[in-house]
């Protein structure tokens, strides 16, 4: 059994490689630009929703209160008309890009540490460095891509932009992973 102190390095340099390489394939490869398309006539159609004053959250429409309502002719109409989706309605004012880095270097730091846990616990000292590989690999891709999934099955997000944040999760994990391998004590 290997402790979390004794893999502080790697839990680091994981998350440090992880954020360095996310941030490059954000900025320099461009397949991400297809995950959002803009509102036609834009304009026009956020007026309403201005005027609506929503706060910030998650919204779904049409909406239904209870399953009984769900049932109805007249909730059925709604849905037929359409359109039909999920809004998220963020504060308003500029997106502190800083804000969002850091929350995403905290997560890429927990993800770390949940993948030197499992290591820890199943792999001992001096394991070589492809069994550690394919442990926190797999732990990694597990958080960093298969959550993606779930979005797309309750949620909408279209099978393309999941399919490019798995490979995304991917990448990440192959980065996470071999920074454990290469650093797992010995």
């Amino acid at each position: 059994m290997v402790t979390i102190p004794q893999l502080w390095m790697p839990i680091v340099v994981g998350a440090v490689l992880v954020f360095v390489v996310s941030a490059l394939m954000h900025m320099v490869l461009t397949y991400h630009r297809k995950d959002y398309k803009q509102l036609p006539d834009e304009a026009a159609n956020l007026e309403p929703l201005r005027q609506a004053g929503l706060s910030p959250g998650l919204y779904t429409f049409p909406y239904c209160h209870n399953a009984k309502e769900m049932n109805t002719p007249e909730f059925a109409e709604r849905y037929r008309k359409g359109p039909v989706g999920f809004l998220t309605v963020l504060p308003n004012a500029q997106p502190n890009l800083g804000k969002f880095l850091g929350q995403w270097f905290g997560y890429c730091l927990l993800v770390s540490i949940f993948a030197a846990y499992l290591a820890g616990r199943t792999l001992g000292i001096g394991v070589p460095y492809l069994t550690v590989f394919r442990v926190v690999g797999t732990a990694a891709f597990m958080a960093f891509g298969l959550g993606e999934v779930v979005n797309s099955i309750w949620r909408g997000m279209p099978w393309g932009n999941t399919c490019r944040a798995l490979f995304d999760g991917f990448v990440y994990a192959l980065m996470m992973a071999g920074a454990f391998g290469w650093l797992w004590p010995r």
